[in-house]
């Protein structure tokens, strides 16, 4: 059982087939990654093969976070089983918010993801799908955004920037700011909202 973590990164995006790889790639560009990481150039991952991908991933994100990003990056994209392999197969996954490990089984879709709350698993949708951002700080204002952060985030250019603005602001919001989101998410984009709830 000899195997690095790079070895499991490659076992699994081998899995992955051709417009697979490429939304991955796509994806892991526009990533909102932690503080303190940055993103992959565009140009170092569009002719990138997997092998290229793997080196690239552990020499930007480090082993433990490569593996996170990457898990959060196939359960985007609806290879949610290419993730739990990968999770088991490197032992990490959610345990350091000390939930219990995924259900293998496809439970019954009531479980409590171990990724948390809708708005933290659509991270990426929602910042790349959200055309207007306006309307949903309207509805935040006073409640989850005080005066200063509602003009912080209007000052992004494109709706992108707005929302990446605003999940800056998340790691300080509990679960009723994050409810308050979603349902203002849903008030105003109702079909982004029913798509991601149908994936």
């Amino acid at each position: 059982m000899g195997k690095t973590v790079r070895d499991h990164l490659v076992d699994t995006l081998e899995e992955l087939g051709q417009d697979e790889l490429k939304r991955f790639k796509a994806k892991l560009n526009a990533f909102p990654v932690k503080e303190g990481y940055s993103n992959i150039p565009r140009g170092r991952l569009e002719k990138a093969d997997v092998l290229d991908v793997c080196d690239k991933l552990i020499s930007y994100y480090r082993e433990e976070y490569a593996v996170e990003v990457t898990v959060k990056l196939l359960t985007d994209i609806n290879e949610r089983d290419l993730a739990d392999r990968l999770c088991k197969a490197t032992g990490t996954g959610s345990r350091g918010e000390g939930q219990q490990p995924v259900p293998s089984v496809g439970a019954t879709g009531k479980e409590v993801s171990p990724e948390g709350h809708f708005v933290d698993r659509y991270r990426v949708q929602l910042i790349e799908r959200t055309t207007q951002v306006e309307p949903i700080l309207d509805l935040l204002h006073g409640n989850v955004l005080d005066d200063e952060q509602y003009q912080i985030i209007r000052s992004g250019i494109t709706s992108q920037e707005k929302m990446r603005k605003l999940y800056l602001l998340m790691p300080s919001w509990n679960k009723a700011c994050k409810d308050q989101f979603y349902d203002a998410l849903k008030a105003k984009n109702k079909f982004l909202i029913e798509d991601l709830e149908g994936n």
